[in-house]
């Protein structure tokens, strides 16, 4: 039997390895999506050896860079493979403003509109049956979008990482729910998953209030394991692929309000993003 195709971004972080060695054991063929591919090969390899999957690529995506976004696509756009489960994992939290080669806050294209490129892009892999999972974040429900600055400079005003990255995952949000009522009708199912307070990279950036954050949060902050349960749980479980358009906190389904499932920018954000991606799709 042929094995099926997963796409997960940001596979060598932790939760995206913890997500990568779920799948692979699951036995599907996986690309790794991963910024630096020299970085991301020790990790392949010891991926391959725990879970006996030899069927474990990396390539080469910078979602800082919607060429890079483009490019990666065009690949499997042209091997014209079905994509079973597609895992926009990969995040970031910038610890200064730095703004991108399209013009956008770095944080914005990474967590967001890069995402939202790779999978309109990819879409046309996609039909019955395929799954797509958003890592989102409880963070969302601070988020706010001030239109154009949320593109721009992530928030309106001077720089602060929280606010911008809440700001992101409201927009992955938004994106989730849009696009499950767009893609209803193909059959291909997208939810998002809130992995808690994880212990990653993210949250460990040496500014003053970390170690603060550190005391107050450690309590609840999870193992990149636990963490990526939740994403896992989307990507496979039988009975999450009957849902769609859902917010997902602790492998279960959390009841959102009329504000985010009819959020009043919703519209907006998809038609702003779109002119954005337009000279990629």
């Amino acid at each position: 039997m042929e094995q099926k195709l997963a796409i997960i971004t940001g596979a060598d972080g932790g939760m995206g390895m913890e997500i990568t060695r779920a799948v692979a054991s699951a036995g599907y063929k996986i690309i790794m999506a991963c910024r630096d591919s020299q970085l991301a090969e020790p990790k392949r390899q010891l991926l391959m050896q725990e879970t006996g999957n030899t069927a474990l690529e990396i390539v080469s995506l910078d979602l800082s860079s919607l060429s890079s976004v483009a490019s990666f696509a065009n690949i499997l756009l042209q091997r014209g493979e079905v994509i079973a489960l597609l895992m926009n994992n990969a995040g970031t939290m910038e610890t200064a403003r730095t703004i991108t080669e399209d013009g956008l806050e770095r944080t914005v294209s990474v967590n967001y509109v890069g995402p939202y490129l790779l999978t309109r892009k990819l879409l046309p892999l996609m039909g019955e049956g395929s799954r797509i999972v958003n890592m989102v974040s409880c963070t969302y429900a601070i988020g706010k979008l001030d239109f154009p600055d949320f593109f721009l400079r992530g928030k309106k005003g001077a720089f602060w990482r929280i606010p911008i990255y809440s700001n992101t995952k409201l927009a992955l949000t938004l994106f989730t729910i849009a696009l499950a009522e767009r893609v209803k009708e193909k059959g291909i199912v997208v939810n998002a998953a809130d992995p808690g307070i994880v212990s990653t990279k993210i949250i460990t950036m040496h500014m003053w209030f970390d170690p603060l954050t550190d005391v107050f949060f450690r309590p609840f902050i999870r193992t990149p394991r636990q963490g990526a349960a939740t994403a896992v749980s989307l990507l496979l479980n039988e009975e999450a692929g009957q849902r769609t358009g859902t917010l997902n906190v602790s492998c279960h389904p959390k009841v959102l309000s009329e504000k985010y499932t009819h959020h009043v920018q919703m519209k907006e954000l998809w038609d702003k993003t779109e002119e954005i991606v337009a000279k990629w799709l």
